[in-house]
């Protein structure tokens, strides 16, 4: 087997076998064979597509790249849940928290920030002492002693994926479906998940920037998951404004705190009991997702929720004392309010454009290694549809730098739109896929 013939069976728009694709996944990983042709094998799928087999084999190749978690020894049933990133998006740490207090374990591996898409990782540690490299039996433990981790993820898990991503980056491959579907199931199945809901995001502060695609991409995962019997739910919800009103790391955990003690904002608290619904379902904890929907708002009121995320966060090294006293958790030195200068309605609040300017900040990297900054970043005080009257605080910019803050509020006023007849608020969800 050649890898220049399955290149060019792919190019001429043929199926491939699973050894084929085998073949490729794994001479890549162990350096057999060169970037260019994987280059060119990537190139040549991005254009030609796969079907639902080939991207299921692509997707066990990668998976088992490397090593895979069993942790059926520690809990009979895993469930998991996987965004496909947005600004403002803190939901892991109090889904996690409530989906575990319930009774579901909950082993999540989570990643960092790149470019305007905030990392739950970097949230996390703001919390001083949380640490998140931890080793598989510390995973193993913590999961077996609390029911909940919310680690890094392990280099060991899904190999080929982190080659493949970072070869697709600077060739052009980034945007094929096959392969966005592959990269995240891949690791969602080496790690062991029985169940998995994905938050898969549309909208400008997203990768899938039309709801078509969002659910094209959804369909895929789904019918992966379903050919590998595992249970799989696909929301799409919107990221054409932030979630919530915090972005920046210690603000959105801030705002996580505030949500996991019944007091978050209205449609960041709905998202996360929507997603726990789906989860606790899956994990038979609710017989439908309104029941799961009633039972997530439940342990959040009777303080479940939060008494989960306090062990989550201690059994991480974190200081449980700044997340009980949020004003410990780090600052910025210049806190601004902007005014509106206008009256009417909110037409458009880029999503986009507010996390690349928490970036400008420091809140988040331009590229990887990049250190971060986690006391920076924006309160954006209104919503689409809403109604402000001029002189009104439109956001609150937190800064450590006064020539930052200046850029940041010139590119935040310009990501603002108005409008003077009403306009209708933006959904949260555009539909569900099983």
């Amino acid at each position: 087997m050649r890898a220049v013939d399955i290149i060019e069976k792919k190019r001429d728009g043929h199926e491939l076998t699973r050894e084929e694709i085998e073949f490729m996944v794994h001479g890549y990983t162990r350096g057999a064979i060169p970037d260019y042709q994987a280059a060119a094998w990537c190139m040549a799928v991005l254009l030609r597509n796969m079907t639902t087999r080939e991207t299921t084999d692509l997707t066990l190749a990668m998976a088992h790249s490397g090593k895979t978690l069993d942790l059926h020894d520690v809990a009979p049933f895993i469930v998991d849940k996987h965004s496909s990133g947005g600004v403002g998006d803190k939901v892991s740490p109090v889904v996690l928290s409530i989906v575990s207090a319930a009774g579901l374990p909950v082993g999540k591996m989570s990643g960092r920030g790149l470019s305007f898409s905030g990392g739950t990782l970097d949230k996390m540690e703001s919390i001083k002492g949380y640490r998140a490299d931890l080793s598989e039996d510390e995973f193993r433990a913590q999961l077996k002693r609390i029911g909940v981790v919310l680690a890094g993820q392990s280099s060991d898990l899904a190999p080929a994926d982190g080659k493949l991503y970072a070869l697709r980056d600077v060739t052009g491959t980034v945007p094929s479906l096959p392969l966005v579907a592959s990269s995240i199931m891949s690791k969602k199945i080496a790690a062991g998940a029985d169940a998995i809901v994905l938050d898969v995001k549309t909208g400008s502060g997203a990768f899938m920037k039309t709801e078509d695609d969002a659910r094209a991409l959804a369909r895929i995962m789904v019918d992966i998951g379903k050919m590998l019997d595992k249970k799989m739910v696909a929301l799409i919800s919107d990221m054409n404004q932030p979630l919530g009103h915090k972005v920046g790391n210690a603000l959105e955990v801030i705002e996580a705190i505030e949500t996991l003690r019944g007091d978050g904002p209205e449609d960041f608290s709905e998202h996360c009991l929507i997603v726990a619904a789906h989860m606790l379902r899956l994990g038979s904890k609710a017989q439908s997702t309104e029941a799961g929907r009633a039972l997530a708002k439940e342990i959040i009121a009777d303080g479940r929720a939060w008494e989960k995320f306090t062990q989550l966060v201690q059994a991480h090294g974190g200081d449980v004392s700044q997340i009980e006293n949020p004003e410990r958790l780090p600052h910025a030195k210049i806190v601004q309010d902007v005014a509106s200068s206008r009256s009417g309605y909110i037409a458009r609040v880029d999503a986009l454009e507010v996390g690349l300017t928490a970036v400008v900040l420091g809140a988040g990297r331009e590229k990887k290694g990049d250190p971060v900054d986690h006391a920076v970043g924006i309160d954006v005080h209104v919503k689409v549809g809403d109604r402000i009257e001029a002189g009104q605080p439109l956001l609150t910019i937190h800064a450590n730098d006064e020539g930052k803050r200046a850029e940041a509020e010139e590119r935040l006023k310009a990501a603002i739109q108005f409008s003077d007849t009403a306009v209708d608020p933006l959904p949260l969800f555009y539909g569900t896929i099983e």
